[in-house]
């Protein structure tokens, strides 16, 4: 049976753990901390992990009857394998697609499917995913194989020695080059939702502009960190907004000059405009960098081709 709590104030700011330890007090801390990890317990309807933080009325969710590390069914589910090898998998992520069950969510994700063409997977702690994509967008996703480099690869990305490249479509214009440092936190008035906040978890974007058209932008954007929605939030922060973002961009800001026919396509584009173009690291047996690169999708690239028609 799962049972959610929400987190009272005076647990604010501790472990997920240690936090679910206290409001789950018949079960133990071990017992706790190993659901965490095989994904039995979720904050917000989102996976965690076991140091991670918490915050006053974040919803703790926990499923103490299901003894299997993954217990989604398998389903055919499409998506594309971009490379594979006996250690890990790169996907080519559809958006729209939800990685894993959840709240509000229970079937039809990425790992479901993963489990489908991929079974070993479900002896894996959340079928081998190890880092996430929001359902809208799109592009390269590593999944881990086995445990060995499941361990490797997060070690890697906890030293932040994984290098994480994406394109976006933004409504409004820069020049050159920036970064953007600015904490991130659980936004208090909207739980589904991440805000810039002061005592939030440090996040670092770095901004580059590919193309500008009109007063519309196409931007490369590198992340040092990997926080929940972090190139939405920072990009949003700095008037930015990427163009199909229903959640920081609830308005549909439509640029400067636009004419009908670019405001009904801007309006129009069904997705966030965002796609996860390249995924580079070191291979733990080789030593050898590997780069994986997957171009953008059709949809964001008629995007740019009607952008530039009707401007």
């Amino acid at each position: 049976m799962t049972t959610t709590k929400k987190v009272p104030i005076e647990l604010s700011g501790q472990r997920l753990d240690k936090a679910s330890a206290e409001l789950f007090s018949d079960f133990s801390r071990t017992q706790i901390k190993k659901w965490i990890v095989d994904g039995r317990i979720l904050v917000n309807g989102d996976l965690g992990q076991p140091k991670e933080s918490v915050q006053e009325d974040d919803e703790i969710e926990i499923n103490p009857i299901e003894e299997r590390k993954v217990s989604w069914d398998a389903q055919d589910i499409p998506f594309g394998i971009f490379h594979e090898t006996e250690d890990f998998i790169i996907i080519d992520k559809p958006a729209g697609l939800v990685m894993h069950p959840g709240s509000g969510c229970f079937d039809g994700t990425l790992a479901n499917g993963l489990i489908n063409k991929f079974p070993e997977l479900a002896n894996l702690p959340r079928s081998g995913i190890v880092h996430r994509l929001d359902k809208g967008t799109s592009g390269i996703l590593l999944v881990a194989r086995n445990d060995q480099f499941r361990n490797y690869f997060i070690n890697e990305m906890h030293e932040r020695r994984i290098t994480k490249k994406y394109t976006a479509i933004v409504s409004g214009s820069t020049i050159g080059s920036f970064p953007i440092e600015a904490a991130i936190g659980r936004d208090k008035n909207n739980r589904t939702k991440m805000c810039i906040r002061l005592d939030g978890k440090e996040a670092i974007t770095f901004v580059k502009l590919k193309e500008k058209i009109g007063n519309y932008s196409v931007l490369d954007v590198t992340i040092e960190t990997g926080r929940t929605h972090q190139i939405r939030v920072h990009l949003a922060s700095k008037k930015l907004p990427i163009i199909g973002d229903r959640t920081y961009d609830a308005g549909k800001t439509i640029a400067k000059g636009s004419s009908k026919e670019l405001i009904e396509v801007i309006r129009g584009f069904s997705r966030t405009a965002l796609h996860a173009r390249l995924l580079s690291f070191v291979c733990d047996k080789s030593g050898e960098e590997l780069s994986f690169e997957i171009p953008i999708p059709s949809d964001m690239q008629n995007l740019v081709v009607d952008i530039k028609n009707y401007t």
